[in-house]
């Protein structure tokens, strides 16, 4: 550290202090007010920058780097409106367990409430949706307070990587000069006490350079269950004529995948896998014993026997027709969440067991001897049989998701959109052992920012990235494409465009005349000028041959490369309809 002005020693001690304390990257939105933190975050060898112009794309940015490494990521923006940009990505972090730290500039206090140009009021306007919300002590040269900011930063990646993950908002107020001094020398004339005195970093050394780790180490112990308890959950599964186990959505396989093998080996439950849980796709599908289900979304409705034991790892599933299928089952649910959050929209499981995920899952197996029996060889078949009925026969755009699963080489990262694409890869994205991480932002659901999540999880390593991506979601993150350039991402951008919300023919709304113009929305944009703004490849095509071809032309090529499917909504949501009538009447025999 160098003798220069307080709020660039402040920013150093921020950047170095969240270095040790374990955050790897920070994306950054220009501004002013937080210019001490942007150059301090830049110039740290330890911290890897993004910089980003549009805060919304910059925070989902961030978000999809955290996903992807399990880490928080910093977020920096300047004071303003800035932060309220951030606020899509911060209600993601929040519902999807994802670890963030925002690190706001603010104006000094003495300009709250006064009509001071680019104020506003930050404090807690995240509301519940941060694990933490804290005003970082303002600046000044004073070993106690530096101390205490070092303790405060890291708490704060302490807590965003806590039992219950997820973002914290940390408030920076910054009193000008903001830039830092030219050779370290004191502050401009007429700001005397923006300067550091003499000597003060050789005589506060543990203040301004910490300690060789983190100044505080936070150290969590695993939630585990009493031996009764454990005893009372070995009997319910031994003693039951039939179950399952469900693995909703999650960033990281929870429980880990080889704890969730054996559990499913020593029980004999198959194991119903939504496609972002982390278990649909590895080495484990194909081992002896266990049953990976992949198309349960589709025939559920042709399984009349339920289940008598669920239990559940992650969210809750994307399928609704599994949810309900769970709901009727009359089933003792056995919901785990080491948070002890209750992810259960139905209201129908009895129990809560907050405990370690993957504890539970190789505490259990190590104890339960039970038999699979006929009702997971009922699943067993159905999923077989479901697999050959649907093959060449999916719709449209539900064949892209298939061929986007089929034709992924190992180490994939497979980013998919909300509303049909997620849909269409619940229903058509068949189980296979290959190392395919796929992530979507389910917490929340929405179709904002899901560009920007899946560049920022492409970030994290050379990997191949895919992102499929419908044509409303394309068009509501078009500034997110700057990442590509400005980041030196590569991607296949997948983007399947029907014109309009394909997923609202879902809903009684579609026999309303209010139908086409309120709800489904047409656009008809032409996509190929994005590609151009940003200088990316496009290519356009309408039958599964021609997209096969160019997916697996671009998964082969470097750089980025948009690929329009056109497809159509009506049609896809007969065809839709009356494969899934098939489907139930076929297995249903």
């Amino acid at each position: 550290m160098t003798e220069m002005n307080v709020n660039t020693l402040w920013g150093e001690v921020i950047a170095d202090e969240l270095s040790k304390a374990g955050v790897e990257a920070a994306v950054l939105a220009p501004g002013s007010r937080s210019t001490p933190l942007t150059v301090a975050a830049a110039e740290h060898e330890g911290i890897e920058t993004y910089s980003l112009l549009d805060e919304r794309s910059a925070a989902f940015f961030a978000l999809g780097r955290a996903k992807r490494t399990g880490t928080p990521t910093a977020l920096v923006c300047t004071s303003g409106t800035a932060l309220a940009n951030f606020h899509p990505a911060v209600i993601e972090a929040d519902r999807s367990r994802v670890p963030l730290l925002l690190l706001t500039a603010d104006r000094p206090p003495e300009l709250q409430d006064s009509g001071a140009n680019q104020t506003i009021d930050q404090e807690r306007l995240y509301g519940d949706a941060v694990r933490q919300y804290r005003k970082l002590p303002e600046p000044e040269p004073a070993d106690r307070k530096l101390r205490s900011l070092r303790t405060a930063l890291a708490r704060a990646v302490g807590t965003a990587t806590g039992g219950e993950p997820g973002p914290v908002h940390l408030d920076v107020p910054l009193r000008k000069p903001l830039e830092p001094t030219a050779g370290g020398k004191a502050a401009p004339l007429g700001v005397p006490d923006g300067a550091v005195p003499g000597g003060f970093v050789d005589d506060h050394s543990l203040a301004v350079e910490g300690r060789e780790g983190s100044f505080v180490e936070v150290t969590r112990g695993q939630s585990t269950l009493s031996a009764a308890d454990r005893r009372n959950l070995v009997e319910v599964i031994e003693t039951a004529d039939s179950g399952v186990v469900v693995c909703g959505p999650t960033d990281r396989s929870a429980p880990a995948v080889d704890a969730l093998a054996e559990l499913a080996r020593a029980s004999g439950f198959p194991v119903f896998a939504d496609p972002l849980s982390g278990i649909r796709f590895g080495g484990h599908v194909d081992s002896d014993g266990v049953t990976v289900c992949g198309g349960y979304d589709s025939y559920l409705a042709a399984i009349e026997a339920t289940p008598d034991v669920v239990v559940r790892f992650g969210a809750s599933p994307t399928s609704k027709p599994l949810r309900n299928y769970l709901a009727r089952s009359g089933a003792r649910q056995f919901v785990v969440d080491p948070a002890g959050g209750w992810r259960e929209a139905t209201f129908t499981a009895t129990d809560l067991v907050v405990a370690d995920e993957t504890w539970v899952a190789s505490d259990l197996a190590a104890r339960v001897e039970r038999e699979p029996g006929p009702y997971a060889d009922r699943l067993r078949e159905a999923e077989a049989a479901y697999w050959q009925l649907v093959a060449g026969a999916e719709p449209e755009e539900g064949a892209v998701l298939t061929d986007a699963v089929e034709a992924a080489p190992d180490s994939t990262t497979l980013f998919v959109s909300n509303s049909m694409p997620v849909r269409d890869l619940d229903r058509f994205g068949r189980p296979r052992p290959a190392d395919l991480t796929v992530l979507g932002n389910r917490g929340a659901s929405g179709i904002d920012g899901i560009t920007s999540t899946a560049l920022g999880a492409g970030s994290v390593s050379d990997d191949p990235l895919v992102l499929v991506t419908g044509d409303l979601a394309y068009y509501h993150d078009m500034n997110g494409l700057l990442a590509v350039g400005r980041c030196d991402v590569d991607a296949t951008v997948v983007c399947i465009n029907n014109d309009g919300g394909g997923i609202f023919h879902l809903l009684p709304i579609e026999a309303h005349g209010t139908f086409e113009e309120w709800f489904r929305t047409p656009h008809g944009l032409d996509f190929e000028h994005s590609a151009e703004l940003y200088d990316l490849e496009f290519a356009r095509t309408g039958d599964r041959e021609g997209f096969r071809e160019l997916y697996a032309d671009s998964l082969a090529s470097d750089g980025t490369q948009v690929i329009e499917v056109r497809t159509d909504s009506d049609r896809n949501h007969a065809d839709r309809t009356a494969l899934q009538e098939r489907v139930v009447e076929e297995l249903s025999q």
